[in-house]
């Protein structure tokens, strides 16, 4: 049942991903955190049941952090300004960035850009939760 789940919500999540560099980044983070959040479940630290509660599956997506900054900032997921670019630009924005050698624009570092990255790949995962759980009720509780 874990499996099917698993496989269920993944393909959901695929196939909301676009074809623009960032939502394939983005679409990559999610995957990330599905494997983390799985791997969670099957090692007990989990209930399959907890991550159909929104706020349950936003901790656990979190892992630990109070928000997407701190998570990125944390070392949980890229580290490296360049890694982050390459994930999350074209060629033409990267080019632009030297690579990542430079801040993306002037309001934000490349830390600010995955934290934006990560928030959204949390909304495509609950969005996958809300259209794989038969239950009425998920359509008002995953928003």
């Amino acid at each position: 049942m874990l499996k099917n789940t698993y496989e269920n919500i993944k393909g959901q999540v695929t196939s909301f991903c676009g074809r623009s560099a960032w939502d394939k980044g983005v679409t990559k983070y999610a995957y990330e955190m599905l494997d983390e959040l799985f791997e969670q479940i099957e090692n007990g630290y989990l209930e399959l049941d907890d991550i159909y509660s929104p706020n349950l599956l936003h901790k656990a997506l979190l892992n630990g952090a109070d928000d997407w900054k701190q998570s990125s900032e944390g070392g949980c997921y890229l580290i490296c300004d360049s890694d982050i670019a390459e994930r999350l630009c074209t060629p033409s924005e990267l080019k632009r960035t030297k690579g990542g050698m430079r801040n993306p624009n002037s309001h934000e570092s490349w830390i600010d850009v995955q934290a934006r990255a990560l928030r959204q790949a949390e909304y495509k995962i609950k969005r996958a939760f809300r259209i794989c759980d038969p239950s009425p009720k998920a359509h008002y509780l995953y928003k």
